[in-house]
């Protein structure tokens, strides 16, 4: 199998309007952002992928100009306002605080707009990981959980209003955590204690798999010091890790509504379940995603963090021994390819 990355993944109707969008055509992704209409889950993933592709060209300013009323069109400058700032804030851009005076304004402007519509609120959290010390009020307000560290908190909670268990904003929100300035011990704490916290009231078909990307944000933690843990693995078998891991794949892989599967949530759960023992599972969960790959947690996980591959030789490894495992052991489960 060779690996396929890309950030469409599964939704090939997304894949198609991105390489339009790339050669500088917005009619394909303005059809599809009209023909996904209100399922704001699917709305949230879909404007942030053509907004990643968008930032490197001005193909919204051409849409803009061409339909200067179109709602989706002004919704996506927003996206793409957005992730300009971002990338120049991790860049230490001497323009990034002008970028995000403007990418917030046209949140804002959004979100007052279109009150139902998630995607502005969630361009506001977003935000909120430039602001790591929290000057803004809205970045800094106490949490419900006494556990948790002050933070965007009411920001979360208008996404939860309009889309509840968003999973774009609880990543964002985890983003948010990581950036503070403080000790990575601590800012790692919360991030465990943020994901138990939603695992514990998430329901069933909930995509918030926080708590294995927790444990592998622990363990690029450790690469970056240059501290190998030889027991890494072992975790993943043990509890809570299995409960929460073996909780995903029947309460979220397990829900018929495939196109709403991020690809990267798919190879985590898989990798959680291959290093927990969980072959069988695993199969299904690689069978699914198919060709499509992500570069973590395989990146952030493999033995070597300096070797040039970026862990695609531990993704083909895991992949290989599920179905292997699969085919001997699933006597009644269908072809594992």
């Amino acid at each position: 199998m060779r690996p396929v990355y890309h950030p469409a993944g599964t939704d090939e109707a997304l894949g198609m309007a991105m390489v339009e969008l790339q050669a500088g055509r917005w009619r394909p992704a303005r059809d599809l952002l009209a023909a996904t209409g209100g399922q704001w889950g699917l709305r949230t993933s879909r404007t942030q992928v053509l907004a990643v592709t968008a930032a490197h060209s001005d193909v919204m300013g051409v849409w803009l100009a061409e339909e200067p009323n179109s709602y989706d069109a002004q919704v996506m400058r927003s996206r793409v306002s957005v992730e300009r700032a971002l990338r120049a804030h991790h860049q230490q851009h001497a323009g990034a605080a002008a970028l995000e005076e403007a990418a917030r304004h046209a949140s804002l402007m959004m979100a007052h707009r279109e009150p139902r519509d998630p995607v502005p609120w969630i361009c506001l959290l977003a935000l909120a990981q430039i602001d790591g010390r929290q000057v803004r009020r809205e970045h800094r307000e106490v949490s419900a959980e006494p556990m948790l560290p002050s933070g965007p908190w009411g920001l979360l909670h208008g996404i939860n209003q309009r889309d509840p268990y968003n999973r774009e904003a609880y990543h964002r929100v985890m983003q948010f955590i990581l950036a503070r300035p403080v000790p990575p011990a601590a800012s790692l704490a919360a991030v465990f204690d943020f994901g138990r916290w939603v695992a514990s009231w998430s329901p069933a078909g909930s995509p918030l798999l926080l708590p294995l990307y927790a444990l592998v944000e622990q363990c690029r933690q450790q690469s970056l010091q240059h501290r190998a843990d030889p027991l890494w693995r072992r975790q993943w078998a043990q509890e809570p890790t299995i409960a929460y891991t073996v909780k995903a794949f029947h309460h979220w892989f397990k829900q018929p509504d495939t196109v709403r599967r991020s690809v990267t949530d798919l190879h985590h759960l898989a990798y959680a379940l291959w290093a927990g023992h969980r072959f069988v599972e695993a199969a299904e969960v690689f069978t699914a995603a198919g060709t499509y790959a992500s570069r973590e947690p395989w990146a952030s996980v493999h033995e070597d963090p300096n070797h040039p591959d970026g862990g695609e030789t531990l993704l083909l490894r895991a992949r290989r021994e599920s179905l292997s495992f699969a085919r001997t052991h699933a006597p009644h489960a269908g072809p594992v390819r």
